[in-house]
């Protein structure tokens, strides 16, 4: 004899319209009889909305009865009471025939133990297939219209908040953040490093993570930085991969910019140098003008790891890294302060100020974030609401993040502080202008960078003529605007 479970599942409304559980268990009672089937066991949903069917323990507990061969059939009163759309019907479906069991729908009068019920099988693994496929069009024809009127969808890019429901804006502190992960770039060109120096001082992910290598040269290299943001620009592949689409389907949308678009070029400029030749750059110590050095082409110049010239990353151009420092230091002669100059100086030293000034702003409000939360942990833990084994695993992270934070925060008071003094004394800086010549041998290459830093505000490199343009400048007739040089090196006013 068949051993079956009966499925009851009746609405709150239909019981007030009088169809009782105790009426659907007659019939099927009734249909096991003139079939010759045993009931063995009753799952009662009575009252259970469809959208949680799937998870409830009756429903486990019947899925696992088909499975260890309890029953072998299952009787219920109508589709529409048993699963809740086509797709689901299908996967209970496939689960019954693949552990050799049968559905048996009382109002639909189809058993899958016979060639009818089959054939209704079939029919309905028909439909399903078709469903997905209208739900997925139009799933993506929603996403494609959001991506066009460029509406938020996924996460929120690091630097950035939601604004509304559809919208960005600036993070106040994590844009802070993110603008110095390129300027550290410029300076030491490893992503490494900028991860090192980020996670050191105690900044994490959105998540709350450190900073890896592949996270920075994400950031690094998305565009939205510089305020262009793309949607509809990723999809999965066959493996389930996240892939570029082709760029002409991508959708550019303006947003707040947290890097000027100069900087955020300057900087892929570099990466796409490295990427090309697929090596790594040498030590930031050794490569005095990196990010100053530009090409009359307009592209960067940077310093291969096989080569010591600077070289022009679009059209290839070359100068030696001795001939363009020996030039240099001939350029301090004429370095004299101007009025204007001293005062596009001091505008540059402000700037500066500001935005280390925000820096640490935003540090102190994460060092109070952090206490806040701790503060909590403990207070939760005093309640019993945190076990003592456990306190250690919500603990120890944010613990650690702070000390990171409170050990640089020092350094970031001083750093504000020494900007701030420096802007403000003008004597001091015509006075070390002056000496910049006499003294240029005995500066490390570190000091020899913070004054071409300092100072310069680009360096035009021609095939025959270098332009160097200095914060301050001197009257045309005593300092030429270039110096030319021969192909053997030999350089002359």
């Amino acid at each position: 004899m068949k051993k079956v479970g009966v499925w009851i599942r009746v609405s709150t409304e239909d019981q007030k319209r009088g169809d009782s559980p105790e009426h659907h268990k007659d019939q099927a009672r009734a249909y096991a009889k003139l079939h010759d089937y045993e009931i063995v066991e009753i799952y009662d949903l009575t009252g259970v909305s469809g959208k949680t069917v799937k998870d409830h323990p009756e429903t486990q507990r019947m899925l696992m009865d088909v499975f260890r061969g309890h029953i072998s059939g299952l009787i219920f009163s109508k589709i529409a009471r048993f699963a809740r759309n086509t797709i689901e019907l299908l996967e209970f479906a496939k689960f019954f025939q693949e552990h050799d069991a049968d559905l048996i729908s009382l109002k639909e009068s189809f058993d899958t133990a016979t060639p009818a019920g089959r054939l209704f099988f079939r029919i309905i693994s028909s439909m399903a297939e078709w469903e997905r496929e209208e739900i997925v069009d139009r799933i993506n024809s929603a996403v494609k219209t959001r991506a066009k009127l460029g509406k938020v969808m996924g996460g929120i890019p690091y630097g950035y908040k939601r604004k509304g429901k559809d919208y960005i804006e600036l993070h106040p502190e994590e844009s802070v953040i993110r603008r110095k992960m390129y300027e550290l770039y410029k300076i030491h060109q490893r992503y490494g490093t900028v991860a090192r120096i980020i996670n050191s001082e105690g900044h994490r992910t959105k998540r709350g993570k450190l900073f890896s290598d592949m996270a920075i040269k994400r950031l690094l290299k998305d565009p939205i930085a510089k305020g262009v943001r793309r949607t509809h620009f990723t999809k999965s592949n066959e493996n389930g991969r996240m892939v570029l689409r082709d760029p002409n389907e991508w959708f550019l949308h303006e947003c707040p910019a947290i890097v000027s678009e100069e900087l955020w070029e300057e900087v892929n400029d570099i990466i796409k140098g490295f990427e090309k030749k697929n090596t790594q750059p040498l030590n930031k110590k050794l490569k005095l003008f990196t990010g100053i050095l530009k090409c009359k082409c307009g592209g960067s110049m940077y310093m291969p790891t096989s080569n010591p010239k600077y070289t022009c990353a679009k059209c290839k151009r070359k100068i030696a890294k001795d001939d363009i420092e020996f030039i240099f230091k001939d350029q301090l002669k004429q370095f004299l302060i101007s009025d204007e100059a001293l005062q596009a100086f001091y505008d540059n030293s402000q700037k500066n100020v500001k935005n280390k000034q925000k820096e640490l702003e935003t540090v102190q409000s994460k060092i109070d974030q952090l206490k806040n939360k701790l503060g909590k942990l403990f207070e939760l833990h005093a309640q019993g609401q945190i076990e003592t084994e456990r306190f250690n695993e919500f603990y120890n992270e944010p613990n650690e993040q702070l000390k990171q934070l409170e050990s640089n925060l020092p350094t970031l008071e001083s750093e504000v502080k020494m900007l701030s003094d420096h802007s403000k004394s003008s004597k001091h800086v015509v006075n070390e202008a002056q000496k910049l010549y006499d003294k240029w041998d005995d500066f490390s290459r570190e000091e020899k960078r913070e004054i071409i830093e300092a100072i310069t505000e680009s360096i035009i490199v021609d095939d025959q003529e270098i332009s160097i343009n200095l914060y301050s400048i001197a009257p045309p007739k005593e300092r030429p605007s270039f110096f030319k040089f021969a192909a053997n090196g030999q350089h002359g006013l």
